[in-house]
């Protein structure tokens, strides 16, 4: 897939996301209802829909860009991969949270573009080639802020970004490590 098709497959999804965010607002945040609340029996939906969900503008708008840059940088790789690596971190991350987060409701794409994130800098040690080294550069460059959002803070998941980043390691460990021969040469 060339770099175009992708971006705007994924302009599609940040464009699903500012379309529920108006509806959101437009019924006085209903769709809140529909968020991540972790050990609750009706939050478990909210691990699928929770990172199309925001709790504000200013929510949406901090998760776009990034979402936009790394979405597509991890599309290069094909749709298939894509899809794949989203799907290991919404559900692998999105069931953490729900097995470990605070009580409450989670929102937010900030999960999976932590996993996004750590998936492009984890598929440059498991698949080492001087494209993934240069992009997993450029990403520590532009993204290595997001370290910080490993911090608890009031009123933010922390435990979203952790998990999320910790499903893109293990998006990038299952899909691109090889398996190491059970015996020596020599």
């Amino acid at each position: 897939m060339d770099a175009l098709k992708g971006f705007k497959v994924v302009a599609g999804l940040a464009l699903s996301m500012v379309v529920l965010q108006l509806l959101n607002m437009a019924t006085g945040y209903s769709l809140m209802a529909f968020g991540l609340v972790p050990r609750t029996l009706h939050g478990l939906f909210g691990i699928l829909a929770s990172p199309f969900l925001h709790g504000s503008l200013a929510h949406l708008s901090a998760n776009l860009i990034a979402f936009l840059i790394l979405g597509t940088l991890v599309m290069l790789e094909g749709f298939n991969r894509f899809f794949t690596v989203s799907a290991i971190i919404i559900v692998l991350g999105g069931s953490l949270v729900w097995l470990f987060g605070f009580a409450g409701v989670h929102v937010g794409a900030s999960g999976w573009v932590f996993g996004l994130w750590a998936y492009l800098l984890s598929r440059a040690w498991f698949h080492r080639s001087w494209r993934n080294l240069i992009t997993a550069g450029v990403v520590a460059l532009l993204y290595g802020g997001l370290i910080l959002g490993f911090l608890p803070r009031q009123g933010v998941s922390f435990e979203g970004h952790l998990f999320g980043a910790l499903a893109g390691f293990i998006a990038a460990k299952v899909l691109l490590s090889t398996p190491r021969s059970r015996f020596n040469a020599g």
